[in-house]
């Protein structure tokens, strides 16, 4: 189930809203242009990105020609056990924690696990925690982050009008440094279940 906090984005961020309430998570979006649908969770949802895409055929290609996507790939990362996985971990979440834009929409479906989009947004932060079922439709050019946690396990398809993939412009603002991070986030709603 999808999860909304929203923090003032002051020195010292206070809490405005948390909410597990589909509608409500649903029309806050709406405020800022922001879409959150759901998708059935297909069976088997693991494997290549050649499977999972299978799996997701007939959802990927209806969003692809109602909104012309040129590239739609895979992301995923889990715990493997190896000796390398706490620095893989670790360099790929510090590569989105820092706010910044894209030139397109990101738009990401969550097959598996979980990770919250950040949105910066007239004074304030909503994060919306993803999970296994949601598909989030961030517009161009808002200010965002993304946080997978410091374990990270997530499988998440990718959506872009440009074959370019991710491009990120940071705006340089530290903000995420003080809003709640996934870890804190993902805790505080397990102590309040």
């Amino acid at each position: 189930m999808t999860h909304l906090s929203v923090y003032t984005d002051g020195e010292r961020p206070a809490t405005v809203l948390e909410t597990e309430d589909a509608g409500e998570i649903a029309a806050v979006l709406k405020e800022i242009d922001v879409v959150l649908r759901q998708w059935p969770v297909a069976e088997g949802h693991g494997g290549s990105q050649e499977e999972i895409l299978d799996a997701y055929r007939e959802q990927v290609d209806r969003v692809v020609a109602e909104e012309g996507y040129t590239l739609v790939d895979v992301a995923q990362l889990h715990p493997d056990g190896s000796p390398e996985w706490p620095a893989k971990a670790r360099a790929a979440r510090e590569k989105f924690l820092s706010e910044h834009t894209h030139d397109d929409d990101e738009v990401r479906y969550f097959v598996s696990g979980s990770g919250i989009f950040y949105l910066h947004v007239n004074d304030r932060v909503y994060a919306v925690l993803c999970e296994a079922g949601d598909l989030l439709t961030v517009p161009r050019d808002t200010t965002h982050w993304f946080d997978m946690g410091t374990e990270p396990d997530f499988t998440a398809i990718r959506f872009f009008h440009d074959d370019d993939g991710w491009v990120g412009d940071f705006t340089g603002d530290p903000i995420a440094e003080r809003i709640p991070d996934f870890d804190s986030i993902v805790a505080r709603r397990a102590s309040r279940a």
